[in-house]
């Protein structure tokens, strides 16, 4: 494990050197409360789990939400099964329920009628998901040409053997992964950045990767991080350590920041915002240059990609894939 950094020494030395005041503090509204775990019980009225601290209880309302590979309700609160839970809030009940959720995002390696083959990049390996008939078309409106080297972004439920696709993670229609439109060189990199952010993980008990050789998905960026990770397109060298390495510079500029940087990133569609540490790198991410369309029409380009019980915790639904955001450099970070 290499040697941990302190990520705020190299801000200091750039103020020093050429002037500048800190960036302004308070990333937005606070987050609000999300917690992970198995079902245990459920009735009408409450949502029992068992999680890593403990037994919750959990009140829901007539309006509280669930997903399980599409919107469902309370039959589909089953025990045994892996919950992520974002409460309203006043914090008092659940607002949202997504089951055995997860996200497959990479460059496609096969595809045939019932499975895709991923690259997930060079810190998460390799991924096969199932698809039946219904599924097979829903993702073929987002991904038409489903051939090696195409990009996917697919939603998935946890099976025995696998993920298996539910639907497209995103609005836009993939591309080749080598099909960049990348910034010009000298293309000055401004304090703040608005695009897309977007979440990555399997929220719960490890998932199968489907591969047959025992591999597992990580809980979120980083492999099994708190809640505070992020994974940034633009993460200075040292590959083994979550580094961008080979990783192309994505469409829109970014500065280069180092593992255990922080970023200031608020969710424009909620006001809700958090100061979270660059994990490693967005590889992947940094090959998508699509749009976000939860509120209005975000500009061009993958800039945060969150773990899963971040993302709903500044407002995000993880159905819809992605949030409109206002990402901020130069924030504090946490030892990584």
């Amino acid at each position: 494990m290499p040697a941990q950094r302190d990520p705020s020494a190299r801000r200091r030395y750039r103020r020093a050197v050429l002037g500048g005041a800190p960036p302004p503090s308070g990333p937005g509204a606070s987050p609000l409360r999300v917690l992970t775990g198995t079902v245990l019980d459920a009735s009408p009225h409450v949502l029992v789990l068992a999680t890593a601290t403990g037994e919750a209880r959990l009140p829901m309302t007539a309006t509280t939400a669930v997903w399980h590979g599409g919107r469902g309700g309370a039959a589909a609160l089953r025990p045994g099964r892996q919950a992520l839970v974002r409460m309203d809030a006043d914090g008092l009940a659940a607002d949202r329920v997504w089951l055995d959720i997860g996200r497959v995002t990479g460059t496609l390696l096969s595809a045939r009628p019932d499975t895709l083959e991923v690259d997930l990049g060079p810190h998460r390996g390799r991924a096969r998901v199932a698809l039946d008939p219904r599924s097979s078309q829903l993702v073929q409106v987002r991904h038409p040409r489903l051939e090696p080297g195409y990009l996917v972004d697919v939603l998935c439920v946890r099976s025995p053997a696998g993920p298996r696709a539910v639907g497209p993670a995103t609005s836009q229609p993939g591309h080749r992964a080598d099909a960049l439109a990348s910034p010009a060189p000298d293309a000055p990199v401004p304090p703040e950045t608005r695009g897309t952010a977007t979440w990555w993980g399997w929220p719960g008990a490890p998932q199968s990767t489907g591969m047959g050789d025992g591999t597992t998905f990580a809980a979120g960026p980083g492999g099994d991080p708190p809640g505070h990770a992020v994974a940034y397109p633009a993460v200075e060298g040292e590959d083994a350590a979550g580094g961008c390495g080979e990783a192309p510079p994505g469409c829109v500029p970014l500065p280069l920041l180092s593992i255990g940087g922080g970023l200031d990133v608020v969710n424009d569609c909620s006001g809700r915002g958090a100061t979270l540490t660059v994990a490693e790198c967005g590889c992947v991410a940094a090959r998508f240059c699509d749009r976000c369309v939860e509120c209005g029409t975000s500009p061009r380009g993958r800039i945060a990609e969150l773990g899963p019980a971040a993302f709903a915790a500044l407002g995000g639904d993880l159905d819809a894939g992605c949030f409109n955001v206002t990402v901020r450099w130069g924030a504090e970070g946490r030892a990584w």
